[in-house]
């Protein structure tokens, strides 16, 4: 696949999510944005990228948007489709076969993008980003990431050293695809916590 097709590729997997209506039409001020998780949300995404070190994990952050703040309800473990080298090369063929793998390479098998959406539909849900893990590099967005990824969605980022989940951050891409901004992530009482406080 061409560097053009391959555009081709995830520009109209875009345009899907748009008249989807998954993508949304009125964004507010990256600056001003907030992404709220809580610990056992965080803990499953930090389990996943341990249990799949030291290839990379990934996932999808659902939940609601509110005011200037994306609400993550759940977190929905998706199989890195590298695994799968001969389905992912269907899909999106790797620049440079011989230094990428799932060891730095993930990607999410569009039909279980649309299973996890049109679930979350069905609850009134919204995908608000992603997540992903960086075996033994730092959690920051590489120049991969930004080329695959869509403005205004939150990017959760994993850092594991040795197996250890370890720095955690959240990112959104600039709507001129020029960089990451890096993206608040607010930790949120647990469920249990709260019902104990109710109680």
């Amino acid at each position: 696949m061409k560097i053009e097709e391959r555009t081709l590729f995830w520009a109209g997997f875009g345009q899907h999510r748009r008249l989807m209506g998954h993508e949304p039409r009125e964004r507010p001020d990256l600056r001003n944005m907030v992404l709220k998780i809580r610990s056992e949300q965080l803990q499953i995404i930090q389990r996943h990228a341990e249990a799949d070190y030291p290839a990379e994990c990934c996932g999808i952050l659902l939940g609601q948007v509110e005011g200037d703040s994306k609400e993550v309800s759940e977190v929905a473990p998706i199989p890195n489709l590298r695994h799968d080298p001969a389905r992912a090369e269907e899909l999106l063929p790797l620049d440079d076969p011989g230094h990428e793998s799932e060891r730095n390479r993930f990607l999410i098998d569009p039909r279980e993008q649309l299973r996890v959406e049109k679930d979350a539909r069905a609850r009134t849900l919204t995908v608000l980003g992603y997540y992903h893990s960086h075996p033994d590099h730092p959690a920051r967005p590489s120049g991969y990431d930004r080329e695959h990824a869509w403005p205004w969605y939150s990017y959760v980022i994993v850092s594991v050293e040795q197996g250890r989940a370890r720095d955690t951050r959240s990112w959104a891409l600039h709507d001129d695809r020029a960089g990451f901004e890096p993206e608040p992530l607010e930790l949120e009482e647990s469920l249990s916590a709260a019902r104990r406080q109710e109680g």
